[in-house]
């Protein structure tokens, strides 16, 4: 049975929750006066939660993240103010239904004098441009090159404010996402801040298989990560690019995001982590700030799961293979030989004793053959881009 996706403030939780039919459990974002600080996973019985019983759970389940959150209330009468406007960009192909649930959530957020972008990248259908005409605020671009990574250069060309906070087509942001994004970039070492990302949906196995293995949240305390103490090539735990901000200005500090990477090329993944490294070598800092919540809708059939987790794997090693090719950055290799030995080959092994928790058997199968892939989709792809380069 699915799972129901709830938002609850643990000074406002109802007597009693209902219309939970069909929903064996509900996994509970858990708030503080409005800030995430924890998720609890709570059975439904009989279509309804009792609300006292949901409350003593969430307590339970919570750790420093909710001191940490209580000592900063106290400790600040007013919230900081926004540094900076921003240009919200969202980077599209072919999904207007999920795009037009996006527009209406980004259209909905406080007006603090932010410009909405929609880049339609290489589309073979109107649908996009129909969609974005039933929003008068939002300016739309066309960007003829076909590839994730040209979308987000082209939305960092063409903005008209200083910071870029990314959101993917199928997010829906929450009202506080963007003021929480900007608010670290009042540190001018900060280049790039990325936020909380939750399930929009719970609602099939391989939505709930994703949540649980691979899901985008990192958790619910703030970090920094600063290019003198934290390694470049661990980058895992910064984010995901669904959830990000960046300065313009990093396209002249570090580059452009490499357009051999991430969707719509042979890569298929890594083109956030990939410019996740570069701002820690170069000295940069990056912050993972849970307030900035983003909730995504996960593939909803195993298939789109397999090919999802396949895609990660390609990405992962063909940004390696980047990082070794053009930077001579050796490290990788001990990476790779790590996150198989340490995570893959132990997870494989679980999974075929059918341990409880382990992830499936064809989901693990799915990644390692995309990281066997990985080398040669990156040098693949980066003949095409040099190709189309080369003809424009």
């Amino acid at each position: 049975m699915a799972t129901a996706v709830l938002d609850l403030d643990l000074q406002h939780v109802p007597h009693e929750i209902s219309g939970l039919d069909g929903y064996a459990r509900a996994l509970v974002l858990i708030r503080w006066n409005g800030h995430p600080v924890g998720n609890v996973e709570v059975p439904v019985i009989g279509g309804q939660l009792d609300g006292e019983a949901v409350r003593q759970a969430m307590i339970r389940s919570l750790d420093w993240a909710l001191w940490e959150r209580w000592l900063q209330d106290h400790l600040r009468e007013t919230p900081a103010p926004v540094p900076c406007a921003a240009t919200i960009a969202i980077c599209t192909r072919e999904r207007p239904d999920d795009l037009r649930r996006t527009l209406e959530a980004v259209d909905s957020l406080p007006d603090d004098g932010q410009e909405v972008v929609v880049v339609d990248n290489a589309p073979s259908t109107d649908a996009t441009r129909r969609v974005v005409a039933g929003f008068p605020r939002v300016r739309y671009v066309l960007e003829a090159r076909r590839g994730l990574d040209v979308a987000r250069n082209r939305a960092m060309r063409d903005a008209r404010h200083d910071v870029v906070a990314f959101t993917d087509d199928d997010a829906v942001p929450d009202r506080a996402w963007l003021r929480a994004l900007l608010r670290p970039f009042d540190d001018p070492l900060v280049l790039c801040v990325t936020g909380l990302t939750m399930p929009l949906e719970l609602e099939t196995a391989a939505q709930e298989a994703f949540e649980r293995h691979t899901p985008f949240g990192r958790g619910f305390r703030r970090r920094v990560f600063d290019g003198m103490s934290h390694d470049p090539l661990a980058v895992g735990q910064v984010g995901a690019g669904a959830n990000m901000a960046l300065r313009r200005e990093v396209i002249h500090l570090v580059g452009p995001f490499d357009e051999a990477l991430d969707g719509g090329t042979a890569s298929r993944a890594g083109g956030d982590h990939e410019m996740f490294t570069r701002i820690l070598a170069a000295g940069h800092r990056i912050v993972y700030e849970p307030d900035a919540l983003s909730w995504h809708r996960h593939r909803r059939t195993w298939e789109e799961l397999c090919q999802t987790l396949y895609g990660y794997g390609v990405g992962v090693y063909a940004m390696w293979t980047r990082l070794l090719l053009e930077h001579g950055e050796v490290g990788v290799l001990s990476r790779g030989l790590s996150w198989f030995f340490d995570y893959q080959l132990p997870g494989l092994l679980r999974a075929a004793l059918r341990r409880p928790g382990s992830p499936p058997v064809d989901v693990l199968l799915a990644e390692l053959r995309g990281c066997a892939a990985g080398p040669w989709a990156y040098l693949k792809a980066r003949r095409h881009l040099l190709r189309d380069l080369a003809g424009a």
